[in-house]
C-alpha cells in the first residue's frame, strides 16, 4: 500500500481535529480526558465556532485542557468555572462559553457555583468529568466516591457514618428549573463516544439558542488513582460506576430526545 492510498479520508479511522495542539498529553494511559477533548474540539470545529468560544477550566486534571485544546481559555479559582463563565457570556452572548470540570472541582467546592449557575439558567454548558476520585492530588476520597471504595482518605472503604454518601450532583441539577439539558455519558466504548459527542454538541446549542443551562457528566475511569491497568478500569466501571451513575438523559425541555 502506497502513502496515497494510507491517507484517503475512507481510511482514516482517526483524525486529529485542528483545534487541537501538536502536544503530547500527560494524561496517565487509559485516563478519559484525551476523549473527551477531542470530542469538545470535533464539535467546536464542526459548528464553525473556533473564534467565538470561550472556555473555562479549574483546578484539578481538568485545569490542562487548555493546553490542548486551542480556542480561548480563562482559568478560574477552585470552583468557580460557573461563575466566571456566567459572566462572561453575559457580557459575550453571542459566544460559545462552557466549563469543563471534574467532580471535586464541581461537586465539592464549586458546589454552591455550580447549583446556582445552573439554578439560574445561565447560557453555558457544563462538561462534568466524574472519575469518583482527586485523580492530581494523590488519588483522596470525592463527592462522588461510591460507598465501599477505596481512596487514599478512607482506605478501608467509604462509610456512610463517617464520610457520607456519594453525591448525586447531576440528578440534583436535573431537578433545577433553570437547566434544559442534563445528560450522564461515557467514553468507555465505541458507541458511548459517539453518544457523549451527540450529549456535547446538544449541550453547545442549547447555549447558543439561550435555552438555558446544559450539564453532561462523562462517567469516566481514573485508573491511576484506582490503582488499575485502562481495562481492568473500564470494567470496573461498567460493573459499578454505572449501577450508581446510570447513563443516559436526566432531563431534555428541548423537544428534541437524544437517539
Amino acid at each position: 500500500m502506497n502513502e496515497e492510498e494510507i491517507i484517503r479520508p475512507e481510511n482514516l479511522v482517526y483524525k486529529k481535529p485542528k483545534l487541537m495542539n501538536d502536544r503530547t498529553m500527560h494524561y496517565c494511559p487509559g485516563c478519559s480526558h484525551g476523549v473527551v477533548h477531542k470530542l469538545v474540539a470535533e464539535v467546536i470545529e464542526e459548528m464553525g465556532m473556533e473564534d467565538k468560544t470561550v472556555a473555562i477550566s479549574p483546578v484539578g486534571c481538568a485545569v490542562f485542557a487548555y493546553n490542548y485544546i486551542d480556542v480561548d481559555w480563562v482559568e478560574a479559582a477552585h470552583g468557580r468555572a460557573p461563575a466566571v463563565a456566567t459572566a462572561i457570556k453575559r457580557l459575550w452572548p453571542d459566544r460559545l462559553v462552557f466549563t469543563y470540570q471534574g467532580d471535586g472541582d464541581l461537586a465539592c467546592i464549586g458546589t454552591a457555583e455550580s447549583i446556582h449557575a445552573l439554578n439560574r439558567g445561565e447560557n453555558i454548558a457544563i462538561i462534568f468529568i466524574n472519575n469518583a476520585i482527586y485523580g492530581m492530588t494523590g488519588g483522596q476520597m470525592a463527592p462522588t466516591t461510591l460507598m465501599g471504595m477505596k481512596t487514599s482518605t478512607c482506605p478501608y472503604g467509604r462509610e456512610a457514618s463517617l464520610h457520607g454518601y456519594p453525591l448525586h450532583i447531576t440528578d440534583i441539577a436535573a431537578t433545577l428549573e433553570g437547566t434544559c439539558y442534563v445528560t450522564r455519558q461515557s467514553v468507555h466504548n465505541v458507541a458511548a463516544i459517539r453518544k457523549a459527542k451527540k450529549a456535547i454538541r446538544k449541550a453547545f446549542e442549547n447555549s447558543m439558542a439561550g435555552k438555558g443551562s446544559s450539564l453532561v457528566e462523562i462517567v469516566s475511569t481514573c485508573n491511576a488513582g484506582w490503582k488499575m491497568s485502562p481495562e481492568k478500569a473500564n470494567k470496573w466501571m461498567e460493573e459499578h460506576m454505572f449501577e450508581y451513575y446510570k447513563p443516559g438523559d436526566l432531563k431534555d425541555t428541548t423537544g428534541e430526545q437524544q437517539s
